[in-house]
């Protein structure tokens, strides 16, 4: 299944028949760039192998055999996930009480009035809601928070939600209209979602922020003098089903929810995703879904009522086909171990079908609550298209000096404190071997071996020779490399092994060099590196192995080191020099030769860090070095530390970027 622009392999000679010999002669001799930049592995099976191994990561989904069982279990996997999340963040901010400022009535329409509120999600970093009340509040009466999505600048104001706090206040409930991170009032560069992964990198889990802000909520209506604490719910689309199922699953103060359209069990996610939509980072947090899946987040529920909403068509995630199986047919059996099967419903809205909060999905949100919470059957929404209130009108506003989820994650950054690197030789190796189990850990590290190093193409063309390698790991994964030399070269020769950002292809400078030199040079293009990954976005994929409890800088590492040990055993070397240009592969080079310093004589890092702040300064996205964000990988280690570790391995730089803040 391993196809190159020149033909076929012979790993699929027998099963496609392709006659090898043939093509090989009617392939012209190539210079050593040209064979520097053939495709060894195709993108779709690269990603098919991911996977394959991400699949293996997924946990099954609970099989209780009765409710107490279950409930005992529930408990035990929240607590732990609420420990997971909050790993990193200040038990001060974690259990302190809800802070919200009243900055008045906003004119509503008949039957209801609007408040507008001020909250703080932690110190220093604050958030803006709505709260739609029944016009005359009187005793207890139930309360539903509402949760955005991915709604854009309106926010709070989109339309569609609006109209539901209108209708719920209309029907004597308290409904909290939460603004999100990123959207709205909170539409800032710095939050969007993807910077989570910066909170991670100083030690901070991003689920934790998340949690934190829409919990506020949660306290406020919990807290409020006339809501009925037994009838708590919580709602949302998209992001905001996300929310619901998170906060539902997590506090058990939620008394019914409706989440819609807003997760999945990962394996649909992976099996469809087509779509390209692999959800933001905190919806695969890191390590929360190590050893559990939704499945168990949405068990959790049980035997909570809740109605589950999805799209027969959704353009965006989640239809309700694919996820039907491993939600709802999954969780009515734990509902009917209690006997409470009515609590558990589904709904597939096929008007219009998409991805959307609208009438139909409206009408059975207010029939779901108005069943569950005890008041007169609602089948039918009350008109409020006059009572839609624009953007600016709700703008409750916050202070210019306000926080975002980066300038929290470099403040949290600037608390960093770690034991100076010793100079005294004597204790070096104690350090050296605790900083070393120390990083282990922090990067998951696992060796893995070359289960086949595949010879696929060879070249011997004005003076140089190559070889082109597909090498197949012990677990399941994939590298592919050329190795090149001066044909007069010996087999012993000095092996120099490269690795490029870019890829291979872009390293034939570096590899002609060496090459010049007398050298053997390996390029490599390492997992998520390179033409196997060039049409492919890994950004999402890779945030799933740190969710799953994963690390890809670990696994890159790893095959590093397993592909270091197979030439030192070919060439006869027993130490190798390394060459990388770019942030991501001198971070994945440095772990490793700290890890295994024996094994190289030299590292050589170009255009790299001179520290991991620069992600936090420039800033780096996500998406441009998913690897690096790495869970306390800069709150343990900085790039001189990695170096102090790879010794007596000597670590050059060139041409270091910048890291001032642009």
């Amino acid at each position: 299944m391993f196809l190159r622009k020149t033909g076929c392999t012979a790993l699929i000679v027998g099963l496609l028949g392709c006659d090898i010999a043939s093509i090989l002669a009617q392939s012209e001799p190539k210079p050593l760039a040209a064979t520097l930049g053939e495709e060894i592995l195709a993108p779709s099976v690269s990603l098919f192998q991911l996977k394959e191994y991400l699949l293996k990561r997924v946990a099954k989904p609970p099989a209780p055999t009765s409710g107490q069982q279950w409930a005992t279990e529930s408990k035990q996997l929240r607590e732990r996930l609420l420990k997971v999340a909050f790993s990193g963040w200040p038990s001060e901010w974690v259990n302190s009480s809800p802070r919200f400022e009243d900055l008045g009535i906003l004119q509503g329409g008949t039957g209801y009035r609007m408040r507008k509120l001020r909250y703080e999600i932690v110190p220093g970093f604050q958030s803006t809601a709505i709260l739609y009340e029944p016009e005359r509040l009187e005793g207890r009466v139930p309360a539903i928070l509402n949760v955005n999505g991915h709604v854009g600048q309106p926010g709070k104001s989109i339309e569609y939600k609006q109209k539901r706090c209108i209708n719920f206040a209309k029907q004597g409930i308290l409904a909290l209209n939460l603004e999100w991170l990123s959207f709205g009032e909170l539409n800032h560069k710095e939050n969007e979602h993807w910077f989570g992964a910066h909170l991670d990198l100083v030690g901070t889990n991003e689920l934790g922020l998340f949690i934190l802000a829409m919990r506020r909520g949660l306290d406020y209506l919990y807290q409020h003098p006339n809501t009925d604490r037994s009838r708590l719910g919580v709602t949302g689309l998209s992001g905001g089903g996300w929310q619901t199922i998170i906060l539902s699953s997590l506090d058990e103060r939620v008394t019914a929810a409706v989440p819609v359209a807003g997760f999945s069990s990962f394996v649909p996610r992976l099996e469809a995703s087509w779509t390209g939509d692999l959800g933001d980072v905190e919806q695969s947090a890191t390590d929360v879904f190590d050893g559990q899946d939704y499945t168990h987040l949405a068990a959790m529920m049980a035997p909570r009522p809740m109605l589950l909403t999805y799209n027969a068509e959704d353009d965006c995630c989640f239809r309700a086909p694919l996820v039907k199986p491993l939600v709802y047919d999954f969780l009515k059996p734990i509902y009917k171990l209690y006997g409470k099967e009515g609590n558990l419903e589904w709904h597939e809205n096929r008007d219009p079908g998409n991805h959307n909060y609208q009438l139909d999905n409206r009408l059975q949100s207010y029939r779901f609550f108005s069943q569950h919470f005890r008041l007169p059957l609602v089948e039918k929404e009350l008109q409020s298209d006059a009572e839609i209130k624009s953007y600016e009108e709700q703008v409750v506003g916050l202070p210019q000096s306000n926080l975002t989820t980066l300038g929290l994650a470099r403040k949290f950054a600037g608390g960093i404190q770690r034991q100076p690197i010793p100079t005294d030789a004597a204790i070096q190796a104690t350090w050296a071997s605790s900083e070393r189990a120390k990083l282990k850990a922090v990067v998951r590290y696992k060796p893995t071996g070359i289960r086949r190093a595949w010879t696929v193409a060879n070249t011997k063309n004005k003076g140089v020779e190559t070889k082109s390698f597909l090498f197949s790991f012990e677990n399941g994964l994939s590298a592919n490399a050329v190795w090149a030399r001066s044909i007069g070269a010996g087999d012993n020769a000095p092996v120099t092994v490269v690795v490029h950002d870019d890829g291979k292809k872009a390293a034939a400078v570096e590899v002609s060099d060496r090459v010049n030199r007398a050298d053997q040079v390996l390029a490599v293009d390492l997992l998520f590196t390179g033409d196997a990954w060039s049409k492919i976005g890994s950004a999402g994929y890779q945030q799933i192995l740190h969710g799953t409890g994963d690390r890809p800088l670990g696994l890159e590492a790893a095959q590093l080191l397993a592909v270091t040990r197979w030439i030192c055993g070919v060439s006869g070397n027993s130490k190798v020099r390394i060459e990388s240009r770019g942030i991501r592969n001198q971070v994945a080079v440095l772990v490793a030769s700290a890890l295994e310093p024996a094994l190289f004589s030299e590292v050589l890092i170009r255009d790299g860090m001179s520290s991991l702040a620069y992600l936090l300064e420039k800033p780096v996205e996500f998406y441009q070095a998913p690897e690096l964000f790495c869970f306390d990988l800069y709150k343990q280690f900085d790039l001189d530390r990695l170096a102090a570790l790879a010794a007596p391995a000597k670590v050059r730089n060139e041409k270091m970027l910048e890291t001032a803040a642009k």
